[in-house]
C-alpha cells in the first residue's frame, strides 16, 4: 500500500497513528529502502506513474551499449511507452527529517555499505553497471526496455535468494553506561560503544521520556563519535535523580541498556553562602582538567548583580566582572545567560555584551515576561562557574487609574489553514476590581494595523480565533478589562502562519538537498466526492466556545477538501449547518454563540467540487459551560525567615487543580490592609523567596492560584513574620593546631567559623580518634557539654599515641557540621624553653592606614613566663620569605596598633612570644585582610552634657537584630566596671564616666557584634583628660553664651538702641539693666524688650544728654547660668554718638517735607557734555525746585519730572565760563531743602579733569598721514575743548615746536606736522592727554615700512603738488564767442603763467597759425598774450584755440570768432 500513497501525505500527523514517532517512521522506512532498492520497482505495474531506479545488467544479444550506464528517470505506461520524466525527490531532506544521514561520515558509511553488498550479491554473476539515462539514449531505451524489464525481474529473483544477514546485525553494547551517585550542582556524564549495521539510531531516555537537549538549553549534552555516546548533565538537582536508558535501533532491531543517577546534597548546605562540595574540593587540591596544554583556568565572578527590581517599559542591565586565571587572549570563555533555566538568545528584547572582563544582559524593554531568575554561566575548558539572581517587574502605571496590568506569555498553538489558538497568563494586579475579561488583538506582520478579535470580552485565558487568511503570518496580544478601564496591551506574541500543520513542517525543513528520493504514485482520482471525516471530538468547552477537532477522510480525492460543521441540540435530530457560507480549511473549527447549559451534538461534512459528503458520527452531548474548573485556595501559608529584605513564603498547592499555570503571591505589611504583589509572573512550585521587604516590618502573605479558567480565591493569610536574616546552624570551625602538650592531655586551638548562622555561637565540641598504623579509628567526644572559648584542653590520652580531631560549633540553631580533620598529632611532653604560639588572634579597628591586632597569650609559657611580643606582617600574596617584623623592641600587651599599611593592599600577621630563653614559635597566620576604610564607618566621639557628665559615644548604621555593642578598656572587655555605666539605645551606645580621675587613663574600645568588623578607639591621655575636666566644669558652672556682646546704634529720629544677642535662653530667663551702677526700669526715658526666642535684648532712648554719659550694663540670668555685658559711652565717644543722634533727628525733619534723596551732583556724558543731576523725594504737584548759578536764578527749559525724582541741568560745550556756585531749592507748603555745588576753582578743576577724561577715552589711534609739505600724525576725538591739555612726544621726550615741526587742531582732529621729515624723525610718537590723573596716551611706530611708506607718499605728493604750481596756465581774458563786423580789428589779450616760461601757440580750426600783417600775434614779458586781426572778414570766421606748455603741463583756451556784412545783417533785422 504505499506506493500508493504520496509522498507528502507519509508525515501528515493524521496518516497513521499506529507511528507515534515521526523519526522512528522515517528511520524504518529509509531501511526499507536500502533493504529492497533493488526489489522496490519490481514488474508489478501500478495505475499511476512508475520510476526505474537501476537499469545495471550487460545484455548478450542486444545492441551494445557504452561501457557505464547511467540511471534513468523515464515515466512508462503499460505498454512500456516513454511518456515524460519522473522529477527525483531529493534524499537529503528525507534524510535530516529521519537524523541518520545529517554528516559526510554517515553518508559515506552507507555508500560504502552499498558497494559491499553490491558485490556480494552479483558473485557468480556478471558485473553489474549502473547508468544514468540521458536525452542522447532515449529513443534506444525504448526499443530495448521490453527485454531490459524481463532481466530486471530476472536479478530480482536471483537477489532474494542471497542471504543479507552476513552483513546487517542488530546493535549491541560493546560497552555499558555505569550507575553514578553525585552531590548536587556537580556534573555526570554517561557513556557507552555501540556496534552494528547499519549504523544504530541512538537516543536517550529519562524515566522512558526521551530527552531533547533543546527544551533545557545548557542542561544537557549530546555526543556521538566512532560507535562512542555521551550523555552530560550539567548541575544536577534533586530532579535529576532517575533511570536513564539508551536505545539503539537500525533496520534489524533494537537494543537498550539501563543506568541509575542518584544526586545527593551536601550536609548542612541550607543557603548559597554555605560552601558547596566543589568549592570544597578545589581547598583540597582538586583540579578540573583542561584540554589546552594542561592549562587549568580558575574563573571567578565578582562585582555580582543582585535581586533587581524594574517596571513594564524601563530598561535594566546585569552585569558581573570576570576574572579568569592566568589570562590567555587566545581562550575566552563561552557567556551565557539564563532565565529560569531557559538559555536566553540576542534579540530585540535581549541584548548581551561581553568585554573581555565584564559580562552584561541588557533588557530594552521591560514587560512581566522578563521576570524569573537569571543566571550567567561562564564556561572555560576547565569548567564553568554560575552566578544567579531574582529579576521583579512592576506593572507600568495604567493609563486609568485603577486599570488592570497587562496579559503576559501570549503564545499561539494549535495554528492550522484559517484558526489559531491564543493562550495568556492572567496579571496579578486587577487594579482593585474584578477583570470582566479579555480582549484579543491581531495584526498581520508586515502591517502596523491592531484589529480586534473578539467583540465581547472572554474570562479564559485561551481564546480561538478565526477568520485568518491561509499563507499569512500574524501576530497577537491580549488586553485586560476591568469597570476602570483597559489595560496596557501585553508584548505580542512569536508571529504564527495560517497553513497547515504538515505544509509547516515540510517548509520549515532547512537541511540542505544531498540525496534524491524515488517516489511512485497513483495517477489522482478526479470527480470523487470525499468520505466521511473521523475522530470528531470536542476539544475544548468554555461558556463563550466549544473548539472541535477531527481528521481528514482517507479517501478524500485528489484536490483537497473542505468542511462544513452541524449542530444539533441534544435529544432532537434537527441538524442545523453552522457554517453555511464559506466551508472551513482546517480539521479544527471554534464554534460560537451557543446557549449556555444547553446540550449539543455535533457532527462534519466534507465537500469539494464533486459534491458534499456524507456526515462524520456525531459528537457525545456536549453541555455548554466551562470544563476546565478554576483551581481551589492553596492551603496553609508558612513564611520563613530568609535575609533581612526577603522571606521564603511556602504553601500547600491546590488540590485538584487542573492545567495549573502557577500561583500569584501578595504581601502586607501588618495593620496596613494593603495587599502588594510580590511576583508579577506566576511560579509552578509552592514555595517562593520574597524579595524587596522592609528589614524590621511585619507581614503576612497570601497565595491564590492560576490557570486558563481563571484565579483562585485567596489562601487564608500566613501568620505574621517579622523581616530579618534567618538563623542557620554555623559552618565547620577550620585552623586547629596544638597549643601545650603534656604526657595526658593537649590545648587545641581553632578558628572561628566563617559564617556563624546569623545568631550568636553558644559553644564548641571537640572530638579526637588515635591513629594506629596510620589507620583512624573511632571518633570520641571530648567534651560532652561546650566549651565557649575558642581553645579547649583534651584530657585523658596516652602518651606517644598519635590523635586527629575535629571541632563543632553550635549555636541556637543547632551543632554544626564538623571541621575538617586536623594533621596528626603526638601526645607527647613539651620540654622547649622557649613559650608555644599565642593564639586566637583577632584584627579590629581596619582603616586605610592601620589596624588594631590582638591575641592571647600562649598556654605554654616555656622555662620562663612570657615577656613581651613581636608582630610579623606580609602581603597576603606574598612568599612565606616575605615575613617581616613589625616592632623591633618587644610589645608587652596583648594589643598592638600597626600602622603606615597600604591602601587597598590586603595582609596577614602572625605574633611570636618571647620570654629570657628567647622567643617561641610564631602562631596561626590571621586571614587577609584588606586595608580600607570601609563606607559608613564612625569613630568614637566625646561629649560633655549640659550637667558636665564626660561619655564615649559610638555609633554604627549597620546593626542587625541581633547586635551587641561591647566596651573595653585596653582591649579587656569591660564586663563589670565600676568607674563607668554602659547605656545602649537604638544604633548608639555610650559609656559614661561616673568620677573622671587619673584611674581612667587608658585606651577605650568598643566592638560591635553581628557586622562586618565595626570597632573603634579612643585614647584618653593625661592632657586630654585635662581638657575634658574644663569643659565638664563649664558646664557645670554655666555661662549664658551671648552671640553679641552689648552695642549701642542709631534709629530714624537719632533714636538710640542699646541691644545684646544671647546664642540661647529658656523662657525663664531674666535680664537686668543698669546705668552707673543704678538699676533702672522701663518708663518714659527708658522703653526695654526681652525676646526669648531669638535672645535679643534691647533698651531704647530718645535722645541723649549731657546726663547720659556713663557705663550702660545688661545683666542676665536663666537658671543657675548666668553672664553681663557691659558698654561705656564716655568722652569724645559720647560726644560722637551724641552728635550723630542730633544729626540724624535732624535729617527725619527735613524728610518730611520735599528734600533731597542725592545730593546735587555732575557726571559727564559720553559726548562731554556735563550733567547737573539730584535726586529728591517727597515731592507732590505743588512742589517746585529752582536753579542758581551764583545767586541767580537758572531758567530751566525743560519741564520737571517729578515721577522719576530725578532733576537735572544740562550743560554742553562746557567752559570757564560756566564755572560757579550751582544751588536747586525745593519748596512747597511743607517745607524745603537746599542743595549746593561749588563749581569754582578747584571743583571746576576737577570736573573739567573728568571731562578731559571722557574726551581722552574717546581718542582714536594715532595714523599716518603724507602730505606735500611732509607726514601728519592724527588722532580724531567725539568733541575738542578748548581747554584740553594736550602734550606730543616722540621717544618718549616731549617735543619742542618749530618751524618744521607744528601740532594743531581742525575740528575734532588733533595733529602733528613734520615737514620735509627726515631719519632722525624716526621713532616711537605719543600724544598725552592730561586729566589730572594719570592721563592716557595714544602711541604710534614711525619707523622702518611704516617711515618708508610714508616718505615715498610725501615725495609723491610734494612732487604733484610742484608740478601742479609751475605747469602752464592760460589765466583768462578770451571770452568764449566774439561777434565782430567785417572790416573792424578784432585784439584780445590773456594772461600766461608757468615755470618756465610757456611756449605759445595759437590755433584756427585746429591749425598753428603764423604772426603776420593780418594775424598779429605777440608774447611779452612772459606774462602776456595778445591776439590781433588788424581788419576782420569772413574768412576769419572760426574756431580759435591758445595752447601753451612747458614741462609741467600744457593748457588751452578757446574762442570763437563770428563776422557779419552790415547789409546783411541790416536784411535780417529788416
Amino acid at each position: 500500500m504505499s506506493g500508493s500513497i504520496p509522498f507528502y501525505q507519509k508525515h501528515h500527523r493524521h496518516y497513521d497513528r499506529g507511528y507515534r514517532s515521526r523519526e522512528t517512521e522515517s528511520a524504518i522506512s529509509q531501511y526499507q529502502q536500502n533493504a529492497s532498492s533493488y526489489s522496490s520497482h519490481s514488474s508489478k505495474s501500478t495505475k499511476g506513474i512508475r520510476a526505474a531506479t537501476y537499469t545495471s545488467l550487460e545484455e548478450g544479444g542486444i545492441s551494445p551499449l557504452p561501457k557505464r550506464a547511467k540511471p534513468t528517470y523515464l515515466a512508462m505506461d503499460k505498454e512500456n511507452q516513454i511518456i515524460g520524466y519522473v522529477v527525483p525527490i531529493f534524499r537529503g531532506s528525507y534524510e535530516f527529517q529521519s537524523g541518520l544521514s545529517d554528516t559526510e561520515e554517515a553518508r559515506a558509511k552507507e555508500s560504502a555499505g552499498y558497494l559491499a553488498r553490491r558485490d556480494l550479491f552479483s558473485s557468480g554473476v556478471e558485473s553489474e553497471r549502473t547508468e544514468y539515462k540521458s536525452r542522447r539514449t532515449v529513443m534506444r531505451e525504448s526499443a530495448e526496455r521490453i527485454s531490459l524489464n524481463k532481466r530486471i525481474h530476472e536479478n530480482e529473483e536471483y537477489h532474494k535468494r542471497l542471504n543479507e544477514d552476513s552483513l546487517m546485525h542488530t546493535p549491541e553494547f560493546v560497552t555499558a553506561p555505569r550507575s553514578h551517585t553525585v552531590w548536587e550542582k556537580q556534573c555526570v556524564r554517561l557513556h557507552c560503544t555501540i556496534s552494528g549495521w547499519p549504523e544504530p539510531r541512538v537516543v536517550w531516555y529519562k524515566n522512558n521520556v526521551s530527552i531533547d537537549p533543546m527544551s533545557k538549553p545548557g542542561k544537557y549534552k549530546l555526543e556521538s563519535s566512532y560507535n562512542v555516546h555521551s550523555l552530560e548533565i550539567n548541575r544536577c538537582d534533586f530532579d535529576d535523580t532517575a533511570q536513564y536508558r539508551v536505545s539503539a535501533m537500525n533496520s534489524k532491531g533494537e537494543n537498550s541498556a539501563f543506568a541509575s543517577v542518584v544526586v545527593k546534597r551536601f550536609k548542612g548546605e541550607f543557603d548559597e553562602s554555605l560552601p558547596s562540595p566543589r568549592l570544597q574540593s578545589r581547598k583540597v587540591g582538586f583540579k578540573a582538567p583542561c584540554l589546552e596544554y594542561g592549562v587549568t583556568f580558575e574563573t571567578h565572578i565578582v562585582e555580582k548583580f543582585g535581586v533587581s527590581f524594574g517596571r513594564e517599559g524601563e530598561t535594566l542591565s546585569l552585569g558581573c566582572s570576570v576574572i579568569i586565571y592566568p589570562s590567555l587572549q587566545r581562550f575566552q570563555p563561552e557567556i551565557e545567560w539564563y532565565r529560569d533555566d531557559k538559555l536566553l538568545v540576542p534579540s530585540k528584547w535581549v541584548q548581551t555584551h561581553w568585554s573581555g572582563d565584564r559580562a552584561t544582559l541588557t533588557l530594552t524593554h521591560l514587560n512581566k515576561e522578563d521576570e524569573g531568575l537569571y543566571t550567567l554561566r561562564v564556561i572555560t575548558k576547565s569548567g564553568f562557574e554560575t552566578h544567579s539572581a531574582y529579576v521583579f517587574v512592576r506593572d507600568a502605571d495604567g493609563e486609568v487609574a485603577g486599570a488592570p496590568g497587562a496579559p503576559l506569555d501570549v503564545y499561539c498553538q494549535d495554528a492550522n489553514k484559517d484558526y489559531v489558538i491564543v493562550t495568556w497568563k492572567q496579571p496579578a494586579v486587577d487594579g482593585g476590581s474584578t477583570i470582566l475579561g479579555y480582549f484579543v488583538d491581531r495584526c498581520e506582520v508586515g502591517t502596523t494595523h491592531w484589529a480586534q478579535c473578539n467583540d465581547t470580552p472572554v474570562k479564559f485565558a485561551r481564546f480561538p480565533v478565526t477568520g485568518l487568511v491561509e499563507g499569512r503570518s500574524y501576530v497577537f496580544r491580549v488586553r485586560a478589562v476591568n469597570k476602570a478601564g483597559m489595560s496596557h496591551p501585553s508584548r505580542v506574541s512569536e508571529p504564527v502562519a495560517a497553513m497547515d500543520p504538515a505544509d509547516r513542517t515540510r517548509k520549515g525543513a532547512s537541511a540542505p538537498w544531498t540525496g534524491q528520493i524515488i517516489v511512485t504514485e497513483e495517477e489522482p482520482v478526479e470527480g470523487v466526492v470525499p468520505g466521511r471525516p473521523c475522530d470528531l471530538t470536542v476539544i475544548e468547552a468554555t461558556k463563550n466556545y466549544v473548539v472541535l477537532s477531527w481528521k481528514p477522510p482517507g479517501d478524500k480525492g485528489h484536490e483537497g477538501v473542505m468542511y462544513y460543521v452541524e449542530k444539533c441540540v441534544s435529544g432532537t435530530d434537527s441538524w442545523q449547518r453552522v457554517n453555511t457560507e464559506i466551508p472551513v480549511k482546517s480539521p479544527r473549527f471554534a464554534l460560537f454563540d451557543l446557549a449556555e447549559g444547553k446540550s449539543y451534538c455535533f457532527r462534519v461534512r466534507c465537500c469539494n467540487s464533486a459534491g458534499v459528503g456524507e456526515p462524520s458520527d456525531p459528537t457525545e452531548a456536549t453541555t455548554v459551560g466551562d470544563k476546565l474548573d478554576i483551581p481551589s485556595a492553596p492551603g496553609r501559608v508558612v513564611p520563613t525567615r530568609n535575609t533581612d529584605t526577603s522571606v521564603v513564603v511556602s504553601w500547600e498547592g491546590s488540590r485538584e487543580a487542573k492545567e495549573l499555570v502557577g500561583y500569584y503571591i501578595e504581601n502586607s505589611i501588618v495593620g496596613s490592609k494593603t495587599w502588594e504583589p510580590c511576583n508579577n509572573k506566576p511560579v509552578k512550585g509552592t514555595r517562593f523567596v520574597c524579595h524587596g521587604l522592609t528589614t524590621g516590618e511585619s507581614y503576612i502573605f497570601r497565595v491564590r492560584a492560576v490557570n486558563a479558567a481563571g484565579i483562585s480565591e485567596f489562601s487564608q493569610e500566613s501568620e505574621a513574620i517579622e523581616v530579618k536574616a534567618a538563623i542557620a546552624s554555623p559552618a565547620p570551625p577550620y585552623g586547629i593546631n596544638v597549643l601545650e602538650c603534656v604526657r595526658d592531655s593537649m590545648v587545641l586551638a581553632w578558628k572561628q567559623p566563617t559564617f556563624i548562622g546569623g545568631a550568636d555561637i553558644t559553644g564548641y565540641f571537640v572530638d579526637y580518634r588515635e591513629v594506629i598504623n596510620g589507620v583512624p579509628g573511632k571518633w570520641h567526644e571530648a567534651n560532652i557539654r561546650s566549651v565557649s572559648e575558642r581553645a579547649y584542653r583534651v584530657s585523658e590520652l596516652k602518651e606517644n599515641m598519635l590523635y586527629q580531631f575535629q571541632v563543632r560549633a553550635a549555636n541556637m540553631a543547632g551543632v554544626g557540621i564538623p571541621s575538617l580533620t586536623s594533621e596528626v598529632f603526638k601526645c607527647e611532653e613539651w620540654t622547649i624553653a622557649v613559650p608555644g604560639p599565642p593564639h586566637d588572634l583577632q584584627v579590629q579597628e581596619v582603616r586605610k592606614d592601620s589596624l588594631v591586632l590582638l591575641w592571647k597569650p600562649p598556654v605554654y609559657q616555656g622555662r620562663d613566663g612570657v615577656n613581651g611580643y613581636y608582630i610579623d606582617i606580609k602581603e597576603a600574596e606574598a612568599d612565606i620569605e616575605m615575613w617581616r617584623g613589625v616592632n623591633e623592641k618587644a610589645n608587652d600587651k596583648i594589643f598592638m596598633k600597626i600602622k603606615d599599611l597600604k591602601e587597598g593592599q590586603s595582609y596577614v600577621f602572625r605574633v611570636r612570644a618571647q620570654n629570657k630563653a628567647g622567643v617561641g614559635r610564631a602562631s596561626e597566620p590571621t586571614e587577609p585582610v584588606e586595608a580600607v576604610t570601609k563606607p559608613g564607618t564612625t569613630e568614637i566621639v566625646v561629649n560633655v552634657d549640659d550637667d558636665g557628665v564626660v561619655s564615649l559615644n559610638f555609633e554604627c548604621s549597620n546593626l542587625n537584630a541581633d547586635s551587641k555593642f561591647v566596651w573595653s578598656k585596653n582591649y579587656v572587655e569591660m564586663t563589670e566596671p565600676e568607674r563607668m555605666t554602659m547605656e545602649t539605645k537604638g544604633n548608639k551606645s555610650k559609656a559614661i564616666f561616673n568620677t573622671p580621675s587619673e584611674d581612667d587613663l587608658g585606651i577605650y574600645s568598643c566592638f560591635v557584634t553581628h557586622t562586618d568588623g565595626e570597632s573603634a578607639s579612643y585614647t584618653l591621655s593625661e592632657e586630654a583628660l585635662k581638657e575634658l575636666l574644663k569643659v565638664s566644669h563649664d558646664h557645670k558652672f554655666p555661662i549664658i553664651p551671648l552671640k553679641t556682646e552689648l552695642a549701642v546704634e542709631l534709629l530714624e529720629k537719632g533714636k538710640v538702641r542699646f541691644w545684646l544677642q544671647a546664642e540661647k535662653i529658656s523662657a525663664n530667663g531674666k535680664v537686668e539693666y543698669v546705668f552707673n551702677d543704678n538699676m533702672i526700669s522701663q518708663g518714659e526715658k527708658y522703653k526695654m524688650n526681652f525676646d526669648k526666642n531669638t535672645g535679643i535684648i534691647e533698651m531704647f532712648m530718645e535722645s541723649l544728654g549731657k546726663e547720659d554719659e556713663g557705663t550702660f550694663t545688661f545683666q542676665l540670668q536663666d537658671g543657675k547660668a548666668t553672664n553681663q555685658s557691659s558698654l561705656v559711652l564716655i568722652g569724645d565717644v559720647f560726644k560722637q554718638l551724641q552728635k550723630e543722634s542730633e544729626f540724624q533727628r535732624k535729617e527725619w525733619h527735613r524728610k518730611q517735607g520735599p528734600h533731597f534723596v542725592e545730593y546735587l551732583g555732575y557726571e559727564v556724558t559720553p559726548e562731554c557734555c556735563v550733567r547737573l543731576k539730584c535726586k529728591v523725594g517727597n515731592m507732590k504737584k505743588d512742589s517746585v525746585a529752582l536753579w542758581y548759578k551764583d545767586g541767580r536764578e537758572v531758567k530751566v527749559n525743560e519741564k520737571l519730572d517729578f515721577s522719576e525724582g530725578v532733576l537735572t541741568l544740562e550743560i554742553t560745550q562746557i567752559s570757564k565760563k560756566d564755572a560757579g556756585v550751582y544751588e536747586v531749592v525745593l519748596k512747597d507748603d511743607r517745607g524745603k531743602d537746599t542743595s549746593t555745588l561749588n563749581l569754582t576753582d578747584q571743583g571746576f578743576k576737577d570736573m573739567m579733569n573728568q571731562v578731559f577724561s571722557v574726551i581722552a577715552n574717546s581718542s582714536t589711534q594715532l595714523k599716518i598721514q603724507s602730505t606735500e609739505e611732509g607726514i601728519r600724525l592724527y588722532s580724531f576725538v567725539n568733541y575738542y575743548n578748548d581747554e584740553l591739555h594736550v602734550t606730543w612726544h616722540h621717544k618718549d621726550a616731549a617735543i619742542a615746536f618749530t618751524e618744521r615741526i607744528k601740532s594743531g587742531v581742525v575740528g575734532e582732529q588733533l595733529w602733528l606736522q613734520i615737514s620735509e621729515p627726515t631719519d632722525k624723525d624716526k621713532g616711537k610718537y605719543a600724544i598725552e592727554f592730561f586729566d589730572g590723573k594719570g592721563g592716557l596716551r595714544r602711541t604710534v611706530e614711525l619707523a622702518g615700512q611704516a617711515f618708508d611708506d610714508a616718505y615715498a607718499e610725501f615725495q609723491r605728493l610734494k612732487a604733484a603738488a610742484i608740478a601742479e604750481r609751475n605747469r602752464a596756465r592760460v589765466a583768462g581774458g578770451l571770452p568764449d564767442v566774439v561777434t565782430i563786423q567785417e572790416g573792424k580789428a578784432l585784439n584780445l589779450t590773456c594772461n600766461i603763467s608757468g615755470d618756465p616760461v610757456p611756449e605759445v601757440t595759437w590755433l584756427k580750426n585746429e591749425r598753428e597759425m603764423v604772426s603776420d600783417d593780418h594775424y598779429i600775434l605777440k608774447f611779452e614779458s612772459g606774462k602776456f598774450a595778445s591776439f590781433t586781426i588788424t581788419g576782420v572778414n569772413t574768412a576769419d570766421s572760426g574756431k580759435y584755440s591758445i595752447l601753451v606748455k612747458n614741462k609741467y603741463g600744457t593748457e588751452s583756451g578757446d574762442f570763437t570768432v563770428s563776422v557779419f556784412i552790415p547789409d546783411e545783417e541790416h536784411g535780417k533785422k529788416k
